[in-house]
């Protein structure tokens, strides 16, 4: 079985993030051989980084904080991951960042893939996170979904959210494929 981990990148009250999250676990639930999992980091409120070490450091114990601990061992599980992330001021959210610098080694050598929403429909966090992925050694597919603003304000209006995002099968199919094809060959590859 592939794990597929759908990590919702926001915190916000009200936020819209869930939304597509479930609409992509929805879709890879589809396929056959996938276990899809939701990391909501409201469920992993971690602190801000502030260890001596990074979590680059070869031999570097275990940090304390049990939620980072949780945390980490949910990415060491995972053999790809689906990034949902919303667009603050050019960039993802700070909640999203810490996140993922508390963790190295588990996300090495893994595929990621990313679902935007937000300024310019999240293009530029997600540029920013393709850099960052590489930094970890994860490997993030060319295609990703990025959810257009009408469908972001329908979130806030009381509109059909839904209907807007099954207009995204296209590219999300796309994305879903590359992202399990690149899963199994790292996957194999890793051992």
């Amino acid at each position: 079985m592939t794990i597929i981990s759908i990590i919702i990148g926001s915190t916000r009250e009200g936020r819209f993030s869930d939304k597509p999250a479930n609409w992509i676990a929805q879709l890879l639930k589809q396929r056959d051989g996938i276990d899809v999992r939701l990391l909501d980091l409201r469920d992993f409120p971690m602190p801000f980084f502030d260890q001596p070490t990074p979590p680059a450091m070869p031999g570097r114990p275990p940090y304390s904080n049990e939620v980072v601990q949780k945390w980490t061992a949910a990415i060491a599980q995972s053999d790809g991951f689906v990034f949902v992330t919303p667009e603050y001021n050019y960039g993802t959210s700070a909640v999203l960042k810490n996140a993922i610098d508390w963790v190295y080694p588990e996300w090495n050598r893994k595929a990621a893939a990313f679902v935007s929403y937000g300024g310019s429909a999240g293009v530029r966090s997600v540029q920013q996170l393709r850099e960052t992925a590489v930094e970890l050694q994860l490997a993030p597919v060319r295609s990703s979904v990025h959810v257009p603003a009408a469908v972001l304000w329908a979130h806030f209006q009381g509109g059909d959210v839904g209907a807007g995002l099954a207009e995204l099968a296209e590219p999300a199919a796309k994305m879903i494929d590359d992202l399990l094809w690149w899963t199994a060959a790292l996957k194999t590859a890793r051992g």
